[in-house]
């Protein structure tokens, strides 16, 4: 299928590993100009030169500050974005019960303000031009809280609050917001998330690796290139009509539609 979006400027937010990078290069794939974009601003570089017209930049995505930042300095690289994939780095993991305030406000600086903050930037441009993608990486915790991730399943709930509210007021613009949902995908995260609680539970992180893996339908994990492919098509001409709605990558994993 022709995504029909060769020569589109795209800016891909925590793209130097994990799901980032796999939308960043699922999107460079299809001719995009990328801006792969993350504290390990090398890394970035390194991808980046992997594909024409791309180009890898140093990102702290931590603050509105930083957020800024990386919207002008992308819109220097590749031109106005007209796509932008929203990705945060990962909260530490915590319970619910005794949050830590401090820590509370510094995850909905990250997966909150920052991102709306470059879609503030973004957006005039995609309405002016009538065309736009808004896309979100998010997490199957959007949908169903996952324990011990207090701070993540509290921050992107919040953006997808958000971001459903500015689909409807973009959409007649031609700008489409969605998120997208991981669930069980092969990553460094996955992996550090079940060495935690194997550590917490005093298990072997085979034995809680398994477990998670008989909760998944489709019988295994998933690889970040499905991921990205499902990302690339929410970027891309033929989704114009999706908007305003959260789609999970999860191999069936959650019990509800």
């Amino acid at each position: 299928m022709d995504l029909g979006i060769a020569g589109k400027a795209a800016l891909v937010c925590a793209s130097t590993a994990g799901l980032g990078a796999a939308t960043g290069r699922a999107l460079a794939a299809e001719g995009c100009r990328v801006v792969f974009a993350g504290r390990r601003a090398e890394l970035a570089r390194e991808i980046a030169a992997e594909y024409p017209g791309c180009v890898g930049l140093a990102a702290d995505l931590s603050t509105v500050d930083g957020g800024l930042a990386l919207h002008a300095a992308a819109v220097d690289a590749v031109g106005a974005l007209d796509i932008v994939v929203l990705n945060s780095p990962p909260p530490p993991a915590g319970r619910a019960a005794g949050l830590d305030p401090e820590a509370l406000t510094a995850a909905l600086a990250s997966l909150v303000l920052a991102p709306r903050a470059i879609v503030e930037a973004a957006l005039p441009h995609l309405r002016e031009q009538g065309w736009g993608r808004i896309l979100a990486i998010g997490s199957s915790g959007v949908h169903s809280p996952i324990p011990g991730l207090a701070l993540s399943n509290t921050g992107r709930a919040a953006l997808a609050g958000y971001l459903k509210t500015l689909a409807g007021e973009v959409a007649a613009a031609g700008v489409t917001v969605n998120m997208l949902l991981p669930g069980r995908i092969s990553t460094e995260r996955m992996r550090a998330l079940d060495a935690t609680v194997a550590q917490r539970s005093g298990r072997d992180v085979a034995d809680v690796t398994a477990e998670s893996l008989r909760s998944i339908p489709a019988g295994r994990f998933g690889d970040p290139a499905e991921f990205g492919a499902v990302a690339a098509f929410l970027c891309g001409g033929p989704a114009s009509y999706v908007t305003g709605t959260a789609v999970r990558c999860d191999g069936g994993m959650l019990g509800t539609l």
